[in-house]
């Protein structure tokens, strides 16, 4: 079987941050002589994520979508489903899969202080110092969220006085209002650290600004550090990400947990005997122990279906029991499970149905519908296009 990875970037219309993209893949690609690598951009740049899955299926069995995005928004989570949905009747004998976007791990905290860590050495009284993080700013709250769970890991364990989320766009805090605040705090010094993979404009309209704030504040001492860039922690990071979906894992949540990785500079509860005695208190009201082993086996597919009034009498009762029923029948009640839920926001629009993890919400799905939903989807990886209400990844 041959195995194809497809790593997809955002595309700029800066070439060099482009090349800058394109360098990180021909280094995972030399890392990786036994996968078919190439690449493709959701926009501004060429290939497009349609073209290169096209040329890739016509050469793979199997591929791999890896999302170089930091953290899962709306290309992740519309753009390329959708892309993969169309490749996946295109080439129906090609197994597809996507992982997971880089999202929030160790190896790019660590590397983002890394980027960070000249500035803040020369700071005369690291209490006396702001860390200002720059994100790209989403529409997406999750995208948006994770980036401030990256911040203070960044921040836990270090002597920094002050260190601040913020957005260079489309949400709030941005910049340049985050960092009038943290200047009325009277920090000696202030470093921003631009949380980007890669350069081009969102880097220079930060370093203008920077260099605006400079003037206007000349008594602060203000340094911009580099984006996170190539770097060996970032391609690690790509390999485990490529290797989850392929071996059909996916990390937990407790993967910045910091009993089992060092987290910033938070490092003595690692191991040990510390780490022994939390895992066994835990022990008492979770059935997992370090390392963080689930007891159960992880679900293939979990499909919620609202049992809310409005829904019920649209039929979801009968639709959960036929949905049950025929998994038992196929044997995959274990592993895919169907679960009544409360209201989930569609009234009127029932009976709802959503399928996680992929993401896909179905409306006015009937009893009639179970057989084709369960064939196609649950078990065929193919959506039931015409009960498609929305794709949430």
């Amino acid at each position: 079987m041959t195995t194809g990875l497809l790593i997809v970037g955002h595309g700029s219309r800066d070439v060099s941050a482009n090349a800058e993209f394109e360098s990180v893949v021909a280094a995972y690609r030399a890392s990786r002589p036994d996968v078919d690598v190439t690449h493709g951009y959701v926009e501004l740049a060429r290939p497009s994520l349609a073209m290169a899955l096209r040329e890739l299926a016509q050469r793979a069995d199997f591929i791999v979508v890896l999302p170089l995005f930091l953290f899962a928004a709306g290309h992740v989570k519309n753009d390329i489903p959708l892309a993969l949905s169309q490749a996946r009747q295109d080439f129906p004998a090609v197994r597809f899969t996507v992982t997971n976007a880089l999202g929030v791990h160790p190896n790019l905290v660590e590397l983002a202080f890394e980027r960070s860590r000249a500035a803040l050495a020369d700071a005369r009284d690291p209490a006396k110092t702001a860390v200002v993080v720059v994100g790209r700013g989403a529409s997406d709250p999750d995208a948006n969220g994770d980036f401030c769970k990256v911040v203070r890991l960044f921040a836990e364990g270090r002597a920094i006085g002050w260190v601040v989320p913020c957005f260079i766009g489309v949400t709030r805090p941005l910049f340049e209002e985050t960092v009038e605040l943290v200047a009325r705090a009277r920090p000696e010094r202030i470093v921003v650290v631009p949380y980007f993979l890669f350069g081009g404009r969102l880097i220079a309209k930060i370093r203008e600004q920077v260099e605006s704030f400079q003037t206007r504040y000349p008594w602060i001492k203000t340094e911009l550090a580099p984006h996170l860039g190539i770097d060996d922690r970032l391609l690690t990071l790509m390999d485990e990400r490529f290797s989850e979906a392929t071996e059909g894992e996916r990390p937990l949540p407790c993967d910045t947990c910091h009993y089992r990785v060092p987290v910033s500079a938070v490092t003595q509860n690692v191991g040990g005997l510390n780490a022994l005695l939390w895992s066994l208190r835990h022990g008492f009201t979770h059935a997992q122990a370090m390392p963080h082993v689930h007891a159960h086996r992880p679900l293939a597919k979990h499909v919620l279906v609202c049992g809310n009034a409005d829904c019920a009498d649209a039929g979801s009762i009968t639709l959960i029991a036929t949905l049950r029923r025929l998994l038992k029948e196929t044997g995959r009640e274990q592993d895919i499970r169907v679960t009544k839920t409360s209201c989930m926001g569609r009234c009127g629009e029932g009976p709802t149905v959503a399928v996680y993890p992929d993401g896909i919400w179905y409306r006015g799905v009937k009893e009639t519908d179970a057989k084709e939903l369960v064939e196609e989807h649950l078990l065929g990886d193919r959506l039931v296009s015409r009960l498609v209400d929305n794709i949430m990844q």
